[in-house]
């Protein structure tokens, strides 16, 4: 089984929500990422999207984005992002019938030699600093990343973290989301959001502290699903 991730679709069933605002490499993105999965996965191959999977609002018109993924190659886990605001309670996104797709949400899951955790994240660029809820959802976010390590903590594979906000400041440092990491003994970190170039000029990759972290934003990797393992 070979692992792959690729964050950030931003797929867009109604045509709704054009991301060429960003560039335009964003033009046909969704072709772009679905051939090269198409191309690049078997199904028995592990795929890991850590949110920002559809612009839809409501679960009901996600499904058609969902369904488009589910039928693709491979088994996916599916983690949370900034506009996925059709997510839902974990009782409603497991009754959604969908195959090849698992959510992860406050929970892990186990595959051959890796055990997938995350969470969402928050952000530490200074994008939501006035807002009054900002504290309340950055501590959330980091009870909620621990609960996923913890729920893996008697396993002994390769501990891969799948994140949507980077688990870096502004300044470019290691924040509290990546100190869980250190405290877990988490190998492998993966996140996502960044886009445009002046988005990647925050991107932190490689081996830090022991821990081999990629940003699998779809643009940053030209649309291409990265093989993580």
């Amino acid at each position: 089984m070979k692992i792959f991730a690729i964050a950030d679709l931003h797929f867009d069933s109604k045509k709704e929500k054009p991301m060429n605002i960003f560039g335009d490499n964003w033009i046909d993105h969704e072709e772009k990422i679905m051939e090269n999965w198409k191309r690049t996965v078997s199904d028995d191959d592990l795929v890991l999207v850590p949110g920002d999977i559809s612009w839809a609002a409501k679960l009901d018109e996600a499904m058609d984005d969902l369904k488009k993924i589910d039928e693709l190659p491979g088994i996916k886990i599916i983690g949370k992002g900034n506009h996925d605001y059709w997510w839902s309670t974990s009782n409603k996104l497991d009754k959604l019938g969908l195959k090849s797709i698992k959510f992860l949400k406050n929970n892990s899951y186990e595959f051959d030699s890796a055990v997938i955790c995350g969470t969402r994240g928050w952000d530490t660029m200074d994008e939501h600093s006035e807002e009054a809820s900002n504290e309340k959802i950055y501590l959330r976010e980091m009870n909620r990343l621990k609960l996923s390590l913890e729920s893996a903590k008697k396993s002994k594979n390769t501990v891969i973290v799948m994140l949507h906000y980077p688990p870096f400041g502004s300044d470019g440092l290691p924040n509290e989301f990546f100190e869980i990491l250190k405290e877990y003994e988490a190998e492998v970190c993966i996140y996502g959001h960044l886009h445009g170039e002046e988005g990647h000029k925050n991107v932190r990759e490689g081996m830090i502290d022991n821990i081999s972290v990629h940003c699998v934003s779809s643009d940053y990797m030209d649309f291409k699903l990265k093989r993580i393992i």
